[in-house]
C-alpha cells in the first residue's frame, strides 16, 4: 500500500531544495523571482498534500476492519546503537499526519501568496522567502516523522526556523530579543522533551511510534512495569517530561512568555507560526502518543487537561486588556491552543469516548484557518495605518471593506458563532469537557465567553469605536493581499462541515459526530454575552471602559502586565539561576578546575624550562654530552667488572 504514496516524499523534497536554492543563491535573484519561486514550490507541495489527503482517506487508507491504517511510506536507517534501538528516517501517515500535511500546506501556500504584497521592498525578501521554505520543510517532516527522535530532529528545525524568522528584522533589539528569548524558552523546555525521549527509548528499547503506540502501548506498559521513581511510575515520568517539551512549543504555562514578543517578526510569518506550524507541535506530539498517555499514563493527561484549563483562562483575561492587535491575537493563541489541549486531556480512546480527541484536532484544523485569517487581516491592517495600536486605529471599516469582511468572519468564528467553523469544533471540546470534569467544562465555558468578549473588543476597535484622522488615508490592499484573506474565509465559513469524526479518532475507526444541543445552545448563548457586552463598551467611544477598569484597578493593572510572569522569570533566572547556581558553579570552575589544570601547565611549563638545554641545537653540547654520557657507562663497567672478578 505505501507505494500508492511514493510521490508524497516531494512534500518534504520541494521546501528543502527551494531553502537550499533561496538561501545559497537568493541574493544573485530579483526578489519577484525568490518570492515566485517560493510560491510556486509551495502551490505543488499544497496540491500534492490534496492528492494525498484525498487518497488516504477515499481510497486506499481504510483497512478491511474499518479504521484507517498507519503507511511508511519509507523509512531507512540512520544511526543504529543497539540491535534493536536505533533511529530511522522515514515518512509516516496516518489521519493525524495527513490532516497537518493539508492544514500546513494550505496556510503556508497563503502566507507565501500574502508575501509577496506585503513584504514588497523589504531588505532581505529573498532570505524571509527562504526562511518560509526552511520553516514549512521542519513542519511537515515532525507530522509525518516515524520515529520519536525524527520529530525531535525536525521539532528542533521548527524552533530555529522560529528563531530567523522573529528576528528577520535583526536591526531592531527587540526583534532580537524576542528572537533570543523564545529560543531560550523553548530549548529550557525541549532539554525536558529530549529526557523523556531518552528515558522511553532506554526501557521501551525503540524510537518508534508504531510500536510504542501498538496494541494499546503494550511495550510501553510491559517494558517499565514496577519501575516507579517518588511514587509515580517511569513511564509516568517520561510522558511527563515530553509534554513538558510539547507545552513549551505550545506556549503553554509556564512556557507562555516567548509567545506575545513573538510578534516583533513580519506579521506573515507570524501567521505560521501561530496558525499552522510552531505552536500546535505540542498539540500533535500529545496527540501523536496519545495511546501511550491513555493507557500508561493516565494521570498526565490530567495534568494535561488542568495545564491546558489553566493557561485558557489567564490568556483571555491578559488579551482582554492588551492594545497592541498582534499581541491581542498572541494571547487569544495560547487561550485556543490550551483548549485543544484540555480536550486531549479530557478524552478516552475508543469510539465516542474518545470524543475530546477528534474534538482536540478539530479545533487544530478549524483554527488554523481562522487564526492565519485573523493575523492576515491584521497585517493588511498595520500596513494601511502604520501601527499595532488599537487607540491608532477607528472608523476603518468603511476604507477597508475586504478586510473588515473577512476579519469579522474570523471573529465570529473563533468566537463560536454557528454556523462558523469555530462553533463545531469548540462546542465538540465543550462536550468532551462536560462529560469529563465539570469544573473544567464551567471555566473553558467562562473562556469561550470571554473569548467572545475580547475578539468583540479587538474587532469594534479597529473598524468602527471613532472616526479617527489618518496623516495618510488608508485604503484596501492589492489583490495579492486581499486574495488569500478572501480564500482563507471561505475556509472558515465551510471547514466546520467536515465530517471530522469520520476521519480523525483516536483509534482510527472513524464515527458519526453529534451535537449536543443543550452544550450547543449554552455555548452561543455565552458568547452572544460577550459579544453584546463588547458591543456595549467599544462601538461607539465612551468612557464606560476607563470607569470598569478604574473600579477593579488592582486587577487590570495585573492583567494588564500579564500577571507579571516576565518579571517572575526574570527573578528566577537573575536572582536565584544566575545568582545562586550559575555564579557558585563559575567559581568552582574557574578556581579549582580551571586552577587545577593551570597547575599541570605550571608543572609542565618548569620541567620543560629545565630540560631544554639537552635540545640546544649545538652540536659542541651534544658532543660533551655524550663523551660524559660514554665516560659514566665505562666507569659504570669498570667498577661492575671489579666486583665480579673479585667475586
Amino acid at each position: 500500500m505505501e507505494h500508492a504514496f511514493n510521490y508524497s516524499i516531494l512534500i518534504l523534497i520541494f521546501p528543502a531544495i527551494m531553502f537550499l536554492v533561496l538561501g545559497l543563491g537568493g541574493k544573485y535573484m530579483k526578489p519577484v523571482l525568490a518570492g515566485t519561486l517560493g510560491t510556486i514550490s509551495l502551490t505543488v507541495m499544497t496540491i500534492l498534500s490534496y492528492v494525498t489527503g484525498y487518497q488516504y482517506f477515499f481510497e486506499v487508507g481504510k483497512g478491511s476492519d474499518g479504521a484507517y491504517q498507519a503507511i511508511t511510506v519509507f523509512n531507512f536507517e540512520w544511526l543504529r546503537f543497539t540491535e534493536n534501538l536505533h533511529i530511522d528516517l522515514g515518512m509516516y501517515l496516518d489521519p493525524i499526519s495527513v490532516m497537518m500535511l493539508i492544514v500546513i500546506t494550505t496556510v503556508s501556500l497563503m502566507v507565501h501568496i500574502y508575501s509577496l504584497g506585503y513584504m514588497e521592498g523589504e531588505k532581505g525578501f529573498q532570505r524571509y522567502y527562504a526562511f518560509l521554505s526552511l520553516f514549512s520543510f521542519s513542519m511537515l517532516g515532525l507530522v509525518v516523522a516515524t520515529n520519536i527522535f525524527q520529530m525531535y530532529i525536525f521539532w528542533e528545525l521548527v524552533g530555529v526556523s522560529s528563531f530567523l524568522l522573529i528576528s528577520f528584522y535583526y536591526m531592531k533589539p527587540s526583534a532580537v530579543a524576542a528572537a533570543k528569548k523564545a529560543f531560550i524558552v523553548t530549548r529550557f523546555a525541549d532539554f525536558f522533551f529530549l529526557v523523556g525521549i531518552l528515558l522511553l527509548s532506554y526501557f521501551t528499547g525503540t524510537f518508534d511510534f508504531a510500536q510504542l503506540t501498538a496494541g494499546n502501548a503494550a511495550i510501553c506498559i510491559s517494558s517499565t512495569a514496577g519501575v516507579s521513581f517518588l511514587g509515580m511510575s517511569v513511564l509516568s515520568w517520561a510522558m511527563l517530561l515530553i509534554f513538558m517539551g510539547g507545552a513549551g512549543k505550545s506556549a503553554m504555562m509556564p512556557f507562555h512568555i516567548w509567545l506575545p514578543d513573538a510578534m516583533e517578526g513580519p506579521t506573515p510569518a507570524s501567521a505560521l507560526i501561530h496558525a499552522a506550524t510552531m505552536v500546535v507541535a505540542g498539540v500533535f506530539l500529545v496527540a501523536r502518543l496519545f495511546p501511550v498517555y491513555h493507557f500508561g499514563a493516565p494521570e498526565i493527561l490530567t495534568v494535561i487537561a488542568w495545564v491546558g484549563t489553566i493557561t485558557a483562562l489567564f490568556a483571555a483575561i491578559v488579551a482582554c486588556t492588551q492594545t497592541d492587535i498582534k499581541r491581542v491575537l498572541a494571547f487569544s493563541t495560547i487561550s485556543q491552543i490550551a483548549f485543544m489541549l484540555t480536550s486531549l486531556g479530557v478524552s478516552h480512546f475508543e469510539g465516542h469516548e474518545g470524543l475530546g480527541y477528534m474534538a482536540g484536532m478539530f479545533h487544530l484544523f478549524t483554527h488554523a484557518f481562522f487564526k492565519a485569517l485573523l493575523f492576515l487581516c491584521a497585517g493588511a491592517i498595520i500596513h494601511a495605518v502604520h501601527s499595532n495600536e488599537m487607540g491608532d486605529m477607528g472608523g476603518l471599516a468603511k476604507k477597508l471593506p475586504i478586510t473588515a469582511i473577512t476579519f469579522g468572519l474570523a471573529w465570529l468564528a473563533i468566537s463560536g458563532i454557528w454556523p462558523l467553523s469555530g462553533f463545531f469544533s469548540k462546542d465538540e471540546i465543550l462536550a468532551a469537557a462536560f462529560e469529563h470534569n465539570m469544573a473544567i467544562y464551567i471555566i473553558l465555558s467562562i473562556t469561550a465567553g470571554l473569548t467572545a468578549f475580547y475578539m468583540t473588543r479587538l474587532f469594534l476597535r479597529i473598524f468602527f469605536y471613532e472616526n479617527k484622522h489618518y496623516h495618510h488615508e488608508p485604503h484596501e490592499a492589492g489583490p495579492v493581499m486581499t486574495i488569500p484573506l478572501m480564500i482563507l474565509a471561505v475556509f472558515t465559513v465551510l471547514a466546520g462541515f467536515v465530517p471530522f469524526g469520520k476521519l480523525v479518532t483516536a483509534d482510527h475507526i472513524p464515527y458519526e459526530a453529534h451535537i449536543n444541543m443543550q452544550i450547543a445552545i449554552t455555548s452561543v448563548v455565552v458568547s452572544l454575552i460577550g459579544i453584546g457586552i463588547g458591543f456595549k463598551l467599544y462601538y461607539k467611544k465612551n468612557d464606560l471602559p476607563d470607569r470598569i477598569a478604574e473600579s477593579i484597578s488592582t486587577f487590570y493593572k495585573w492583567a494588564l502586565n500579564k500577571f507579571y510572569w516576565d518579571e517572575l522569570w526574570l527573578f528566577v533566572t537573575r536572582s536565584i539561576i544566575f545568582k545562586r547556581i550559575s555564579a557558585p558553579i563559575a567559581r568552582f570552575d574557574r578556581k579549582f578546575v580551571d586552577g587545577f589544570m593551570d597547575s599541570l601547565a605550571y608543572v609542565t611549563q618548569a620541567a620543560s624550562n629545565s630540560i631544554k638545554n639537552f635540545q640546544s641545537g649545538y652540536i659542541q653540547q651534544y658532543a660533551l654530552a655524550y663523551l660524559l654520557g660514554a665516560l659514566i657507562l665505562l666507569v659504570g663497567f669498570c667498577g661492575w667488572l671489579i666486583s665480579f672478578i673479585c667475586k
